[in-house]
Parts: structure tokens; sequence; C-alpha cells
């Protein structure tokens, strides 16, 4: 793996004879040329390069946006070692990590976030939001040093922000009220986890509040547990319509859903359609945090997947936690993601297209993206990787991936293999 910070005046790429993987479906072989302003100029069956352009040979290889990984917390990635979850349980990892931001050294989220953002560009992300702890115990230490990553990274990554006004047992609400609109300062999102609120509509409408205040969005870790007699999804969806929010607020996890009579799940994803709200699942954590205390037959954790995708709902899936209390494992491969998310949520072998579309184009739209893409105009933010098609992409990965940032190459993975003669 070959990781580099390209210089910012490159002439024009033409990066010829990919197959394209465009909005719409596959396409090509074709030519892609990158204008010096790091865009898309131009996609056509031939283009003549224009005088100093690179050229990358791109035959056998998919052409396609780079992927988009809608909910991490980079504040908390690579802490395991040092902040351990001897319960394996959602409360035992929230525990830890409090108890190790409160004595963290200066510094620390900046290295090891830097390492995280570096794995997952190297496997094709180059887009990223992270929730970020704002309370008593963090304080603002996170999120100020990843406000100056976001800023570093820009040409590499874009990375968005999520202020996480984080609730803990006994924890007195009126600190998260009276600090919010410093954290919505440096945030391009608000968010929280109302489940573990003790007064959860109190704790609803400071966040709903300080968002319209600062013409933020909303993106909350809902209903992260598998007890169905009690959920919030009316209380969310009454304050989207209180403050005219349809189409800008986003639902992690909701893994109660899972656990409702189907019955009672439906009205709920009509509710979802109607306000045009996202979802995002996080199988990694899902899968490891839930369902611990079953006697037998643990649930799988994560929300009804399949029915939400196949119904419309635009849902997305994500890393969440990378190689901390919460997720103890992690490569930072979205592609990884969207097979577990294929395996556990119930997709079929005829939908690994909608994993695809799930760690991509989804989350895209979900973050606002408006660039993104393949197309004249987007932001080249592209991989090129040695694979037939998507279906084969998802399933088995590439054995060789360029990552183009702004139209700049700024990864290259090959994998060698050397076998030995058998010994006679």
């Amino acid at each position: 793996m070959n990781q580099m910070r390209s210089n910012r005046q490159t002439p024009p790429l033409l990066i010829r004879g990919g197959l394209i993987v465009p909005e719409d479906g596959l396409h090509g072989p074709a030519d892609v040329l990158v204008g010096q302003d790091g865009r898309i100029a131009a996609i056509a069956a031939r283009i003549d390069p224009p005088e100093g352009a690179q050229l990358v040979e791109a035959a056998d290889c998919l052409v396609m946006p780079g992927l988009v990984d809608m909910h991490q917390h980079l504040d908390k990635t690579g802490v395991l070692r040092l902040a351990p979850n001897p319960s394996g349980t959602l409360q035992g990892a929230r525990d830890a990590f409090a108890a190790y931001a409160r004595q963290a050294p200066p510094g620390d989220v900046t290295a090891r976030a830097s390492r995280t953002l570096a794995r997952c560009l190297s496997h094709g992300t180059t887009a990223i939001r992270s929730h970020v702890n704002v309370d008593k115990d963090a304080g603002f230490a996170g999120i100020e040093a990843l406000a100056q990553l976001r800023a570093d990274w820009a040409d590499r990554v874009r990375l968005q922000l999520v202020g996480f006004m984080t609730p803990h047992p006994g924890q007195d609400l009126d600190w998260l009220r009276a600090n919010i609109d410093r954290a919505a300062q440096l945030s391009d999102a608000m968010g929280g986890t109302p489940a573990v609120a003790e007064d959860p509509d109190r704790y609803l409408d400071i966040i709903f509040d300080a968002a319209a205040r600062h013409g933020l969005p909303v993106d909350l870790h809902l209903d992260e547990h598998l007890d169905a007699s009690r959920q919030l999804f009316p209380k969310v969806f009454d304050r989207v319509r209180r403050h005219g929010m349809q189409g800008r607020v986003v639902l992690s996890h909701c893994s109660v859903l899972s656990a409702m009579p189907r019955e009672d799940f439906l009205p709920i994803m009509e509710q979802i359609l109607a306000l045009d709200l996202g979802v995002v699942t996080l199988p990694a954590a899902n899968l490891y945090l839930q369902g611990r205390e079953a006697a037998m037959l643990p649930p799988r954790g994560l929300t009804r997947v399949a029915e939400m995708i196949r119904g419309g709902v635009a849902i997305a899936s994500a890393s969440d936690n990378i190689e901390d209390p919460f997720v103890p494992t992690g490569s930072g491969d979205l592609l990884e993601i969207a097979r577990w998310t294929l395996l556990a949520g119930h997709l079929k072998g005829n939908e690994l297209v909608l994993a695809w579309r799930m760690i991509e184009r989804i989350p895209a739209r979900l973050m606002g993206l408006d660039d993104h893409g393949l197309r004249p105009g987007a932001r080249a933010d592209l991989l090129i990787a040695r694979a037939p098609d998507i279906p084969a992409l998802v399933a088995g990965g590439t054995e060789h991936l360029r990552v183009l940032s702004a139209g700049r190459l700024v990864s290259e993975t090959a994998l060698r293999q050397q076998f030995e003669p058998c010994l006679q």
C-alpha cells in the first residue's frame, strides 16, 4: 500500500478505457477527463488527451465514485487497549470511553483519528461523517481536534462532524443545553442518543432547537436497543414536523424495529418515507453489542434492513466504531461492511448492488454531497478497481485499487502473489 498527499497544481488527468459506473448502471469502456480544478470535465467513449495531461490506464477496471462512510466515531477510534469493555455491552462501552476521555492526553484524538482516516482512504472511502462526543467527560477536546483534521484532510477526505451531545446516567441536561451552541459552531450536524437520556423529551428539544437555530441537519442514534416496549419514533417524528426538518434528519441504528411485530413496524416505515428521513444501519456494532442477555438464539441486533431498502427507505450502512470498546474490530474497509450488511441484514445474493449503493450513493445523498458521483461537474473522488462488475467487487473485493481525491492519486493498493514451486 502506498499513500501520498498530492500537489494541488496538477495537470489534467485522463482515465482511459475503464468500465464506467455512473448512477444509471454499468457502461464502458469509456474515458474520464478530470480538469485542473479536480472535477470531472467529460466522460465519453474516446477523449483526446489535452496537452500535458496525465494518463491513467484503466482497462479491465471499474471506474466509480468513492465510497461514503456516514457514521463513524473518530474521537473513539483505536482506544480498545486503553479503554477495555469486559462486559461487551453498550453501557459498558459508554462507561469505558467516558473514563478514558477524562484523562486522555493532548493530541491523542488527532493521532488516532489520522491513522483511521488513512486506513479508510486506502480502502476507497473519500467521505466520512463522524459523531463526536461533547459532554462533561470529553468536553470539547474531541470536536476541536477533529475540526482541525476536517480542514487538514479536505483535499483527501471530506469529513463532516456531528456534535454528539452525550447524556450519561445522572448527568445534568443543563450542561448540554448551555454548551450546545458552542458545539454547533464546530459541527455539520447535531446528534445524540435519546434512548439513554433521563428526560428524552427535554433532550430531543435541546437537540432539535439548536439544529433549527443554526440551520443544521440532525443525525440521531435512535433506539439502539431491542426493547419494543420503549421506542421514541413518534417523539422524533413530531419534532421533525414541528421544525420543518423533513429531508434533513437521519436515524442511525433503529435496532428496536427488528424487535417489533411487523404490523407495528409498517406504520413507522410509512412515516419515515412520508417525512423523507434517512436511516443508517451499523452491522458491526449491533452484531457485537446487542442480544448478549439472550438465553438462546441471540438476535442479530440490526434494524429491518431488507424490508426498508426494498420499501424505498434511504438506508445506508456504515462502519460505526473501529477498534474501541464499542467494536473491537474494524479495518476501515466499507466493502467489508457491505458484506456484513448483506449477510446479517438478510439481503440476497442478487442484491449485491443494493449493498454497494448503501455505502456510496445513498449515504452521499443523506450527507448532502451534491457534487458526489460520476458525471461532468462532480468532484473527482474516484476509485479504479480491478473487477468485472459491482456484484463481483462487493462479493470478493479487488486485487488492485487506486483512489483519487479531487482528481489526484492519493492511494494505490495492489495484491501481489508469488507461489514457490512444489517440492518433489
